[in-house]
């Protein structure tokens, strides 16, 4: 390594000027013309306090620094010089430059004088911090002569030196402050489903099948702290058929193989206050909690298996689209999540729009860290879906894509559905987590009747079973169920109540094959599908792989 280079990576690594007054400033060290050898050091060794105030003494804001009278303060130091051999000296003595191989400081070559600068200005940093931090003696009055000598010799290359640092340091302040530059960042997610039904009447209606879905998430960043996404989606993913219920995928999404445009959205800080969050397309009530969904299985593509096993129900009461939200952070683990979505924000038809058809909106308070073991989130949702027509009439109804067919009140009439949910997960061990929830669905079909709805669970979470990244999970509940109705809605439904009470037993373990691949089984067992023990039990075997990348 040359000399030049070591000066370099010295002028470099150690350029920061002796901090030796109480309010932090930095301070240039020169000669101290009032410093007598003969009275200020009169021992052969100093104490480190002495040596420490001495050198102290050096960096009073009344020392000026002179201009070059000298030819010689022009030429290279050579290793002959006496200078070179006092650093030599001192780098020897206090270990202050560092960056050979064997650790020692060797010269062979003649120095300039900058370059000779950047070597005692590391010196003096060291020497510095060594005489804070000792309280033994340490110094001798030799070293110290050496050491103001060559100040006083090389003041003008230490000064020139320090500047410049000081430029580069303010050069490097305004580069980290502004590094951020806009750049879009693609992740991609791949699932791959294979799974069978059994039972004696879903068994027969179903076969083994081979499903997929495809995410390409583009993620913008224009501040360094906002995302704007826009995904692209494609996939095969449906429900096994059975009259009066779905036995679906958490991660459904049927878009025959077509690439659509999945999601757009743009979230960004409001200072430390708030986040706000805004959405453009196929949006729904969960995602406007900003990720306050509280149960540690809420992942369609790494978690539960099922949709009911992802969420509370209540989040699914409402067909939305686009609309708006914001976080608010009241104090230190509590915040307020409220938002609006609409369901046909794009439709610029009478009783559509962004405020006359279908909407959502929430208003959630989420309690975090209660204890350090305890997440807790309170939900209400007010929802209105509208009728609409298919291919096999007109439909209304609560959209919950889960539970039985009586629990959507779909009675050809528009629904008002005010829904309230507890969330609750308790983090017991590093291994274990204990969480459910209970929604209750307060519906009224508009000119018929009220009804009630309620949906349950228990959940169980065992984080890094068997290996780091992997995971267990169980869910036990109950899907949407009808529960009771006014006279003249129960009598257009045909019941007053589903007749009975059907058990949703769902297991899954997450087995991390590397960073980017994982595959889960699963199985999922509903007792009385559609809430009713005249239809046999199903059973639903899955085996999911998901690659990230």
């Amino acid at each position: 390594m040359s000399a030049e280079n070591v000066a370099e990576q010295n002028a470099a690594t150690n350029s920061s000027t002796i901090d030796t007054n109480r309010d932090g400033d930095s301070r240039e060290i020169a000669a101290d013309p009032d410093f007598d050898l003969d009275s200020d050091l009169d021992a052969d060794s100093l104490t480190s306090a002495e040596m420490l105030q001495q050198v102290q003494q050096y960096t009073r804001d009344d020392q000026s620094l002179s201009q070059v009278t000298s030819i010689t303060q022009l030429s290279d130091v050579q290793p002959t010089d006496w200078a070179y051999q006092a650093l030599q000296s001192l780098v020897e003595r206090y270990g202050c430059i560092v960056g050979y191989p064997d650790g020692t400081y060797r010269g062979n070559r003649a120095l300039t004088r900058f370059e000779f600068a950047a070597g005692l200005n590391a010196c003096l940093d060291r020497i510095s911090e060594l005489l804070a931090a000792s309280t033994a003696d340490l110094a001798t009055r030799e070293d110290l002569a050496a050491l103001q000598r060559l100040q006083e010799e090389f003041a003008a290359e230490l000064a020139a030196l320090r500047e410049q640092v000081d430029s580069l340091d303010g050069r490097i302040a305004e580069m980290e402050a502004n590094q951020f530059s806009t750049t879009t960042k693609l992740a991609g997610e791949t699932l791959f489903f294979v799974s069978d039904v059994f039972g004696d009447e879903i068994g027969e209606d179903n076969v083994t099948n081979f499903q997929y879905r495809v995410r390409l998430n583009f993620d913008t960043s224009f501040n360094g702290r906002d995302q704007l996404r826009a995904r692209l989606q494609a996939g095969t993913l449906q429900p096994f058929t059975q009259p009066g219920f779905d036995l679906g995928y958490g991660a459904f999404a049927n878009t025959s193989s077509n690439v659509v445009m999945d999601n757009v959205s743009y979230i960004f800080p409001l200072d430390d206050i708030a986040t706000v969050g805004i959405y453009a397309n196929a949006t729904g009530l969960d995602d406007i909690t900003f990720g306050n969904t509280i149960n540690p299985l809420d992942n369609p593509a790494r978690s539960a298996i099922s949709r009911f096993g992802q969420r509370n129900a209540v989040y699914r009461t409402a067909n939305t689209s686009a609309g708006a939200a914001v976080n608010l952070f009241l104090t230190e683990g509590l915040s307020l999540q409220v938002g609006y979505l609409a369901g046909e924000a794009s439709d610029p038809n009478p009783g559509s729009g962004l405020f006359n058809g279908n909407y959502g909106l929430l208003g959630q308070l989420t309690a975090r860290n209660i204890f350090d073991v305890l997440d807790i989130a309170l939900t209400y949702v007010n929802a209105y879906t509208g009728t609409s027509v298919t291919s096999t009439g007109i439909t209304a109804g609560v959209p919950f894509g889960v539970g039985s067919r009586n629990a959507r009140v779909d009675v050809d009439r528009p629904v008002i559905a005010n829904s309230y949910g507890v969330t609750a997960n308790l983090r017991l061990f590093p291994g274990f987590q204990l969480g459910g929830w209970v929604g209750l669905s307060d519906i009224r079909a508009i000119g018929v009747g009220d009804a009630d709805v309620w949906n349950y669970a228990v959940t169980l979470a065992f984080p890094d079973l068997g290996g780091q990244g992997n995971l267990g999970g169980i869910i036990v509940g109950m899907q949407p169920r009808l529960t009771g109705t006014s006279p003249n809605l129960g009598e257009r439904i045909g019941r007053r109540s589903d007749p009975d009470v059907g058990v949703h037993i769902e297991a899954f373990y997450r087995i991390m094959l590397n960073d980017r691949i994982d595959i889960t089984p699963g199985i999922i067992w509903l007792t009385a599908p559609n809430h009713d023990n005249s239809n046999d039990d199903a059973i639903q075997g899955v085996l999911r792989t998901t690659f990230r990348f």
